[in-house]
């Protein structure tokens, strides 16, 4: 291998011009970032671009430019293997660069967790085989973690330039790790460079949201590389040839090239002797001339190499040749110096350009691109040492598989998706789980009986068997868990339905009870029901069993069910029995899992503190051990209970350690779910902006209904509190898609998305909409255990009857309404202050709709809220206080409590509330700020008819036909000062009656607009 990397290494392609064209912007900020990398300041530039634009000849440049200023280099490359299976391919690439130049300084900077990342580099040691397959998960969060510590050590005394090449072939394991460096890295000298074809960026790439995410950080630039220009395509052209180029040749070139970069070098290569119109438009043509005019022997090989991948191991590549070695050296050293193909530093061989592999192996005759692949599998199995270890099974898997041989595909795909899955890239593991499920029927029986795929995997029963049909089992139960860790619920419950088809009249419980709690959780988490059916299923196909790892789980899964949707002594009860059963089969994590629902349901039942205490510990242990598994509600639930005991900092504090971790482990959904819990703390604080920026993230982060529904509802909230209702309708509307409004839904959820659409109503004076609401929540059953979901519906249902005081409180249905309000809140706990609060808060509204609300209620009310740091209720307060104390008289206070109401309700930006107190100071003729005064006057601009600003209030509501008795009543002022205005205002009008001064209003819109500008 070296004898052949010595002779075709310094071999120049003479198509490649010597000069380096263009790209000025672009090396300048290139070099810019390095600069700013070798400070200590870790940067990240992407560079993008359409195939052949020059990318890679970029990168080639600043390397050497980097390399010749003392920075140490290592450049990856992502490989089309890589989405079969081929998990951190050019991160394993970068290390070992780094491996091979700092040797045992690497191994160093390793010490104590070289276990770990020889999972990445082989070189380092035996990968730690000491933590069980079936919970690796949370390996994946170190592994991260440990790559990031790794690379922060190198660069403390050295500037590390590392690029990773062809983004668009990325797995997804890869492009989490970047995600997670570039997000985490805070210290050292570095910079991280990648490249992506921006052209294969379609609308459904799974790139395009990763890039997406990476614009947001302050950290990464991101280049596109634009073509050449007329003088640029010149100057390419002149350094290729040595000399000026012919104008004619030119406007051939740039005509056909269109600036794009490879083009250019392949016309030139072919221009010398042929008249113009030789050559064919077409691009894959194009690409073809130069392997067509290679020599006879060249030709087979390069075909070979083009069906080995992005990247052939010389070893491999003569294997399959089956040349000697001299005639292989001969093929390589026409293809290399034809520029077709390039030697790499490891020994290997690539295509100069992607695009030309692409059209060679698009070129081969369907047989022919399998029997070349059955070569390459066999040659790999008879000397597995020809390609690195970490490469094996996936590369096998690839070329069985294209091979089209099923009895030799199906335990290669196998194999590698064990390995993908040890590697803790699920995504990978997914994909090639469902390869192996493409081929399952075709492969023959003796090859899938006694197959033993799964991996103890969170308490599937597992036994040693040779029915191929269990093996099948086994397959489906990798598959379910690693849709689940992929993100990917709607795949994870099409194969359990499949799953459980197959298990029709095999008698096997146990599985079919694993399948089907593991269909209540996906069930839940899509929005599709409440997922107790499933659960009911799996207890009944357990009962008459003895006790096992699946009674647990079952059990554990009902807890969290009863947490969720029926949180009370029962439900703990169940969570009790889940803990003793964990811990009698040894099952720890689904102990932590039981302990979790137990903490929940103690603060949902009124025993806080102890409740707090299971929950902080779990959440102390899966700090301390990285359980990411439990990570998922450890962190969530602790930070959603603070925050519905109104301990909102505290809630903020776990959410800032339940981020840390869940960006490290990749868990995005459960990074949807902290950050819109952070918006609720932030919206209770009254950090409106910050709860909105909170909720955007969380709406970003969602990947399935459960999560996009929460997002809205954080939206929705504070575009209510805002006064925004046209946003409002939409975001309630987009829970409503993701949420059946009643059916299957717990009161966590069913309950704002009711408090919403009964606000909504309310504000838009639709009060008998509003109580419809209320009363399809009431009758639909829901528990109303978790009071911090319900309180706010309750109080929302009685300020929307105390807000309809035009309604007589003898109208129909209003009596009624109100009795319903007040039953219903009978029904809630008051156990901590902020829901005795909102109980005090809901009992004062109601008293107002009845009229009998007194100075006091409100003042009650008040002090309930002192302490909890909530802004915007002890607000809505002081505006009902204010009334009330008018209505004694006491103006002085009442200014005082609006004046509070006022700025405070402004300074959140509650629009709605902040004119509610603005209104009833006017109203009431108070000033609004401290030292403010009422102004009098009697006359007034033409525009208001000459009516002072107290008389047009009185119109406005002569016009909306209220008595002078209840003038009186909303303005604060007696009957006779009322009977005295209507008076003025009809001789003013020069109108007989009421009617024709409201009609006259109306017709000259002078009520509203004119009272702006009316003198007081």
């Amino acid at each position: 291998m070296s004898v052949a990397y010595a002779m075709l290494r310094g071999m120049q392609n003479r198509t490649v011009s010597p000069v380096f064209v263009g790209r000025a912007a672009e090396r300048a900020a290139l070099d810019e970032a390095l600069a700013q990398a070798g400070t200590g300041r870790p940067q990240a530039v992407l560079v993008g671009g359409e195939a052949g634009v020059g990318k890679t000849r970029l990168l080639e440049e600043f390397l050497g430019r980097a390399a010749a200023g003392g920075a140490v280099t290592a450049l990856g490359a992502c490989v089309e293997v890589g989405a079969d299976g081929l998990p951190f391919a050019p991160v394993s690439t970068v290390l070992r660069s780094l491996h091979r130049q700092l040797g045992e300084e690497l191994t160093h900077a390793a010490a104590g967790f070289g276990g770990e990342l020889a999972r990445l580099l082989p070189e380092l040691g035996t990968p730690d085989a000491a933590l069980r397959p079936a919970r690796d998960v949370e390996v994946r969060g170190r592994l991260f973690e440990m790559t990031l510590r790794l690379l922060e050590t190198l660069a403390q005394d050295r500037l590390l330039v590392l690029v990773i090449e062809d983004l668009h072939w990325s797995d997804t394991s890869t492009r989490e790790l970047l995600a997670y460096l570039l997000r985490t890295l805070q210290h050292g000298r570095i910079l991280l460079l990648t490249s992506y074809r921006s052209d294969d960026i379609h609308r459904r790439h799974p790139l395009r949201p990763f890039l997406a995410e990476l614009d947001r950080l302050r950290t990464v630039r991101r280049h596109q590389l634009a073509r050449f220009t007329r003088e640029e395509v010149r100057d390419q052209l002149a350094g290729i040839r040595g000399s000026k180029p012919p104008e004619e040749l030119l406007e051939q070139v740039y005509r056909r090239s269109d600036g794009n970069a490879f083009f250019v070098e392949e016309l030139a290569s072919l221009s010398g002797g042929c008249r113009p119109g030789m050559i064919s438009d077409s691009v894959r043509d194009l690409l073809l001339v130069r392997v067509e005019a290679l020599p006879e022997t060249a030709q087979p090989v390069v075909r070979i190499a083009a069906e080995g991948g992005s990247k052939v191991e010389y070893g491999l590549l003569r294997a399959v040749a089956g040349l000697d070695e001299d005639r292989l050296i001969e093929a390589l050293r026409a293809a290399v110096g034809a520029g077709i193909l390039r030697a790499g530093e490891d020994g290997g061989y690539r295509f100069r350009h992607a695009l030309v592999r692409e059209a060679v192996d698009d070129d081969l005759l369907p047989g022919e691109r399998s029997r070349i692949s059955r070569r390459y599998a066999e040659a790999l199995e008879a000397d597995p040492s020809l390609v690195p270890a970490d490469e094996l099974s996936a590369r096998l898997a690839t070329y069985w598989y294209r091979a089209h041989d099923p009895a030799k595909a199906l335990p290669a795909v196998l194999a590698a998706a064990s390995g993908a899955r040890c590697r803790h890239a699920y995504a990978e593991q997914l994909k090639l789980l469902e390869r192996a499920l493409e081929l399952w029927d075709s492969a023959p029986a003796q090859v899938k009986r006694g197959l033993r795929i799964a991996e103890d995997a969170e308490s599937y029963p597992l036994c040693a068997c040779s029915d191929d049909a269990l093996s099948f089992l086994d397959m489906l139960a990798e598959m379910t868990l690693a849709a689940r860790y992929a993100g990917e619920p709607e795949r994870g419950l099409s194969v359990i339905s499949r799953a459980l088809r197959a298990l029709e009249g095999l008698g096997h419980p146990l599985r079919a009870a694993w399948f089907w709690t593991e269909r209540s959780r996906l069930v839940r988490n899509l929005g599709r029901g409440d997922g107790w059916q499933e659960l009911a299923t799996a207890q009944e196909l357990l009962r008459g069993f003895p006790p096992s790892p699946v009674h647990a789980r079952v059990l554990t899964e009902a807890a969290l069910w009863g947490a969720v949707f029926s949180p009370g002594p029962g439900s703990l009860a169940i969570a009790d029995r889940a803990i003793e059963l964990a811990r009698e089969v040894g099952d720890d994590i689904v102990e932590l899992a039981g302990l979790l629902s137990r903490g929940g349901l103690l603060i949902e039942t009124g025993r806080g503190e102890d409740g707090l205490a299971v929950l902080r510990a779990v959440a102390a242990r899966v700090v301390q051990e990285g359980l990411v598994g439990v990570c998922t509600r450890s962190h969530v639930n602790l930070q959603s209970l603070l925050e519905s005991m109104g301990r909102s900092e505290e809630s903020l504090k776990v959410a800032e350690e339940g981020l840390a971790l869940s960006v490290r482990y990749g868990l995005r959904d459960t990074q949807a779910w902290i950050q819109g819990n952070r918006s609720d703390a932030l919206y209770s604080l009254g950090r409106w902006p910050e709860a909105e920026e909170a909720a955007q993230e969380a709406k970003r982060r969602a990947q399935t209904p459960v999560t996009r529904a929460l997002g809205a509802q954080r939206l929705a909230r504070l575009a209510l509190a805002r006064g925004d209702l046209d946003a409002a309708e939409a975001e309630i509307a987009a829970m409503a898609e993701h949420h059946p409004v009643y059916r299957g839904l717990a009161p966590q959820y069913a309950h704002p998305l009711a408090e919403f659409r009964l606000t909504l109503a309310a504000a838009r004076g639709r009060v008998l909409d509003a109580r419809r609401v209320l009363a399809e929540t009431a009758d639909a059953g829901l528990e109303t255990g978790s009071a911090c979901y319900t309180w706010p519906l309750v109080y929302a249902a009685a300020r929307a009857e105390s807000g309809a005081l035009g309604v007589p409180a003898a109208a129909p249905g209003r009596a009624e309404a109100i009795a319903r309000v007040r039953a219903y809140a009978e029904t809630l706990r008051r156990c901590y202050p902020v829901w005795a609060a909102y109980g005090a808060l809901t009992e004062a509204e109601l008293r107002r709709a009845e009229g009998t609300a007194r100075a006091g209620d409100w003042a009650a009310a008040a002090v309930a809220f002192e302490g909890l740091d909530r802004p915007l209720e002890p607000a809505l307060v002081r505006v009902r206080w204010a009334e009330a104390v008018l209505a004694d008289g006491d103006r002085d206070r009442a200014a005082e409590l609006l004046t509070e109401a006022h700025t405070a309700a402004t300074a959140l930006g509650a629009a709605g509330l902040a004119e509610e107190a603005r209104r009833l100071a006017q109203r009431a003729r108070l000033p609004l700020a401290p030292g403010g005064a009422a102004r009098a006057g009697d006359g007034g601009p033409p525009e208001s008819f000459g009516l002072t600003r107290r008389e047009l209030d009185v119109l406005s509501l002569v016009a909306a036909g209220r008595s002078n008795r209840q003038i009186a009543q909303e303005l604060f002022i007696s009957p006779k000062t009322a009977s005295v205005h209507v008076s003025n205002i009809l001789a003013k009008l020069e109108v007989s009656g009421r009617g024709e001064a409201a009609a006259l209003a109306h017709r000259l819109g002078i009520v509203g607009a004119a009272r702006a500008q009316a003198p007081a």
